[in-house]
């Protein structure tokens, strides 16, 4: 059960990056690279609590699915977001916000794990792990660079 922990210093206000970490259009910019794509629930906007959104992603050559629900919301501190149906056994996700001498401290902790056992462990440790560090570091630098300009506008409706 490995549990990745991120913090990300943005020099913005701490609305502006709570709403951009939920934001389904951002989420598909910052994963290009995995063609991903929102199929069932919200699929664009913001997500809010209780909602799910299904995604449809490549990872290491294999087209994945994966819906997840926002369970956990207290804006603009902190929400959860957590595996209902997809490969991992399980994923929650939780997103901390921080208000700091004018900037923004965002604190990712993802904790998963995979299935088939013991093998699942060794493939965590070994290649998920820092597959999954890389995806959240990459989603983040997109944040940071959305909320540290006018760009978050473009993706946070009015």
């Amino acid at each position: 059960m490995p549990i990745l922990r991120l913090e990300t210093i943005i020099n913005a206000e701490i609305e502006i990056c709570f709403d951009l970490s939920r934001s389904i259009d951002l989420h598909k910019i910052s994963t290009a690279q995995t063609n991903e794509k929102a199929i069932a629930g919200r699929v664009t906007g913001l997500i809010n609590l209780n909602e799910f959104v299904t995604w449809e992603a490549t990872h290491f050559g294999i087209t994945q699915k994966l819906s997840s629900q926002i369970t956990a919301y207290q804006r603009p501190q902190h929400f959860r977001d957590e595996q209902i149906k997809g490969a991992f056994k399980y994923i929650i996700h939780d997103h901390y916000f921080e208000s700091q001498n004018g900037k923004t401290i965002m604190t990712d902790i993802f904790d998963f794990e995979a299935p088939f056992g013991f093998i699942g462990k060794i493939v965590s440790k070994s290649i998920l792990s820092k597959h999954l560090q890389q995806l959240l570091e990459r989603r983040n630098t997109t944040i940071k660079k959305f909320a540290e300009s006018d760009k978050w506008k473009s993706v946070i409706p009015s």
